[in-house]
């Protein structure tokens, strides 16, 4: 029996097929060189993956797979969170980064 086929809806509207690699491959930057095994980030990209699949949907925003994502990094490592968020979130300035900083502090 085939996988499901999910596809991912950018913000510009375009469709791409989920793929794992690059999704994992996000994972490995914002870890680099931090205390994060690679067992880790697949576990993580796999509950990921358990809960987009388990949606029934073929189509997910990109948006819900960053979220997922960084919801998971802030409990791993708190660094390798705010790498992901910065790429993530496209920070424009210093205060916008500082802002996510303090917020992440606060918790």
């Amino acid at each position: 029996m085939e996988a499901p086929r999910l596809f991912v809806v950018k913000k510009d509207g375009r469709r791409e097929q989920y793929n794992r690699d690059k999704v994992l491959s996000g994972l490995r930057r914002a870890c680099e060189k931090r205390p994060v095994s690679e067992a880790q980030m697949e576990e993580i990209v796999a509950g990921i993956e358990r809960e987009l699949f388990a949606r029934g949907e073929n189509e997910v925003p990109a948006s819900l797979v960053g979220e997922k994502l960084m919801e998971a990094l802030k409990r791993v490592d708190a660094i390798a969170y705010v790498r992901f968020a910065s790429v993530y979130r496209d920070f424009r300035d210093v205060a916008s980064f500082r802002a996510e900083l303090e917020g992440l502090l606060a918790k």
